[in-house]
């Protein structure tokens, strides 16, 4: 092997390994950079999480959300099984690069309402085989059509945030008299894997998510939505003068929901 190949072959080792790592050192960089950098449409959402740290509130949040989009009430004996598209969990759980032995009591008690976070560089979308998931370039919304599901489950492993769910079997006998609360929107089948679609069916017809309207009856702000790219929309102002956090910045997947702590 002569010098030039050799030295061409050493170079473009060391750029492989410089590519290979830049996605996990400057992933949380990136991630900022390119949600200010960029002016186009970019729905978000911010959540209180002490204002959000409400059972009934919560309760109704997940109410409003699965009468919407027909998501099946699974027996507690089937907890294995359940489908949700928004839920609650303990702090640490939610952000355990946050928990640490002398973390406020207050907080580390706290029920946090978690959904997909419609990452601006979504990993499920990048193992899907067939593209049932995909993120939308006009507004950032990651979707998923159940038709295209072959139920690989492939994207549930890659999701850093347990956002999906498989149906196990058929979600229609788990609905009141195997009717659809929701007869506009499509129910599902056995097979294929769901999440929240952070109500896309809502949103073109000028209405806020679900979710965000019924908690916010309960207790005014305890949720916005908004496009974060828009200077002069509600939730930009507000991420620029609050201090928000979001799931496992350091993977560097972006997420789109923020919160309050």
């Amino acid at each position: 092997m002569d010098d030039s190949r050799r030295d061409f072959l050493k170079k473009a080792s060391i750029a492989s390994l410089g590519i290979a790592a830049l996605p996990v050192l400057s992933a949380g960089v990136r991630a900022v950079s390119e949600h200010t950098a960029s002016t186009s449409l970019q729905w978000g959402m911010v959540i209180d999480i002490e204002k959000c740290d409400n059972t009934a509130l919560a309760a109704a949040a997940q109410k409003a959300c699965h009468t919407e989009h027909n998501v099946p009430t699974v027996p507690e004996a089937l907890k294995e099984e359940e489908i949700k598209w928004i839920w609650t969990e303990a702090f640490p759980n939610v952000f355990p690069e946050q928990a640490h032995a002398h973390m406020a009591g207050k907080l580390s008690e706290k029920q946090v309402m978690v959904l997909c976070n419609h990452c601006a560089r979504p990993s499920c979308v990048r193992v899907c085989p067939t593209k049932a998931t995909w993120k939308r370039q006009s507004d950032g919304i990651v979707m998923m059509d159940m038709h295209r599901c072959i139920g690989c489950r492939f994207c549930m492993a890659a999701c850093p945030f347990g956002a999906r769910s498989f149906n196990f079997s058929d979600p229609r006998k788990y609905m009141d008299k195997d009717k659809p609360a929701n007869t506009t929107y499509p129910t599902r089948s056995m097979g294929v894997v769901e999440k929240c679609n952070f109500c896309a069916d809502r949103l073109r017809e000028g209405r806020l998510p679900a979710c965000v309207e019924a908690a916010n009856a309960i207790v005014p702000g305890a949720m916005l939505f908004g496009n974060v790219n828009d200077e002069n929309s509600e939730i930009y102002q507000y991420l620029q003068n609050n201090h928000t956090v979001v799931r496992q910045l350091n993977l560097g997947t972006g997420p789109s929901v923020y919160y309050k702590v």
